[in-house]
């Protein structure tokens, strides 16, 4: 059995030695052929303690290489991901206090500031372009809405992989030309997501090659838990209320596996509440939850979810209209004791001129879902007094050009000076306000 780490399948407990016996059965149990494992790592967990100290000055996400599922240091590919800053944003503190009287601690972590794609998806593009390259593999296809995309073709890029990339049809055109200047192949199918992913699969199957295994890839899932790492290292303790924009569900998922692994050490004692937000406009995981309250979670709530074929979105990053991470998803945010809910795809211009405003940052749609799930959770009483609230956004904006064209709003035209009127910044304050002081 690795020495290091090995794998366990969730079905039926079978112990896979590592990913040469996981890529050459397909990512799937040799037993039972179930694709959902658990990674267990022979370092005792204690040591995440020194990792997280107050002396610990980390410079990626290999910082925590013992508890990362690579072999040797000298196949890992690295830009610094993995330690984005978490900022408290005290103009979202007053908000809560000033409208609804709550006190609370407002975390955000800034992925916008990842130094490769400016995404949280770049801790898994790192992990999975220095696994694969270790085990030698020269070919990679993965299927996606469009920041895991960009970061894996980055990141393979860096190790000499051929990344073939699937897009559903109304992908930002933006990740396109990034993609393609790393020079990796990328595939526009006509279709949404669900197609992409079908084509996707059958590309790999044709050819041979290796296909990212969704939201419970451990390439993905053990790169992202490390966000709670750095949530202990930074912030103390892991944070009453968790929120973020939902796609697929890695995130959350990847908490859970983190402080599952890290039971026994005294560093964390709960799950933070998972406030979990989608866009209205491909908001299946929203209905299938609301639904199921309303009937007060009945026995198998957890299979009944609608599919969205071609949603029509304003953030196609997190539109995945078929969610097959639902059945794991919701009992997940129900054990919590969070909430799966919709917002407004249309306020998402609004969010991002009030944190650009307030914050002078870019923040890309898919973030805007996020910030705006806090302002839906407060609305509707989902957050107590004296709670810490930790938000993970997800993405800057240097893929949403078009995106970022609506968010400017301060140009006039102009023929001579004499039309040009002094200018104040504090005017524009109520304006990018105003949305939420009604909110």
């Amino acid at each position: 059995m690795n020495k290091k780490f090995y794998f366990e399948c969730r079905t039926c407990g079978e112990k896979i030695e590592g990913f040469k016996e996981w890529f050459a059965n397909n990512q799937s149990c040799p037993k039972c052929g179930d694709h959902k494992i658990n990674t267990v790592y022979s370092t005792d967990q204690n040591k995440i303690k020194q990792l997280i100290s107050k002396d610990a000055k980390p410079e990626s996400l290999w910082h925590y290489f013992d508890f990362l599922p690579l072999e040797n240091k000298e196949n890992i590919i690295t830009e610094g991901e993995g330690v984005a800053p978490i900022e408290r944003w005290e103009f979202l503190e007053d908000y809560a206090k000033r409208k609804y009287n709550l006190n609370l601690k407002i975390y955000v972590n800034r992925n916008d500031k990842s130094f490769a794609t400016g995404t949280f998806k770049d801790k898994g593009g790192a992990l999975a372009a220095s696994v694969l390259k270790e085990h030698g593999i020269k070919e990679y296809v993965v299927a996606s809405t469009g920041n895991t995309a960009t970061a894996f073709a980055h990141y393979l890029a860096k190790a000499g992989i051929s990344c073939s990339i699937f897009v559903p049809y109304d992908s930002l055109k933006d990740s396109e030309a990034h993609i393609g200047t790393y020079g990796q192949k990328l595939f526009r199918v006509k279709g949404d997501y669900a197609k992409a992913k079908k084509v996707a699969a059958a590309y790999a199957k044709k050819h041979g090659i290796l296909m990212t295994g969704g939201n419970l890839d451990p390439l993905r899932m053990e790169a992202k838990k490390t966000q709670v790492y750095e949530m202990l290292r930074i912030i103390g303790k892991i944070p009453d209320v968790y929120i973020q924009a939902l796609s697929g569900g890695t995130g959350p998922f990847a908490v859970e596996k983190a402080i599952n692994d890290l039971k026994g050490t005294g560093l964390v004692d709960k799950l933070p509440r998972f406030l979990l937000s989608q866009g209205d406009r491909c908001a299946p995981q929203a209905h299938a939850w609301s639904k199921a309250k309303a009937n007060g979670f009945p026995e198998g709530y957890e299979k009944e979810y609608p599919v969205y074929e071609n949603p029509e979105t304003l953030i196609p990053t997190i539109a995945t209209g078929d969610p097959k991470m639902y059945p794991l998803m919701a009992p997940l945010v129900k054990k919590s004791g969070g909430e799966i809910f919709e917002i407004k795809e249309e306020h998402a211009v609004a969010m991002a001129r009030l944190v650009g405003y307030e914050r002078v940052i870019k923040v890309g749609p898919a973030s805007t879902a996020g910030l705006l799930g806090l302002f839906e959770s407060l609305k509707h009483g989902l957050i107590n007094d004296g709670e810490s609230v930790f938000i993970n956004m997800g993405e800057s904006a240097n893929r949403a050009l078009d995106f970022m064209q609506e968010v400017a709003y301060t140009t006039s035209e102009v023929n001579s000076v004499e039309d040009c009127e002094r200018f104040d910044r504090n005017n524009y304050k109520s304006m990018v306000w105003e949305l939420f002081e009604s909110y």
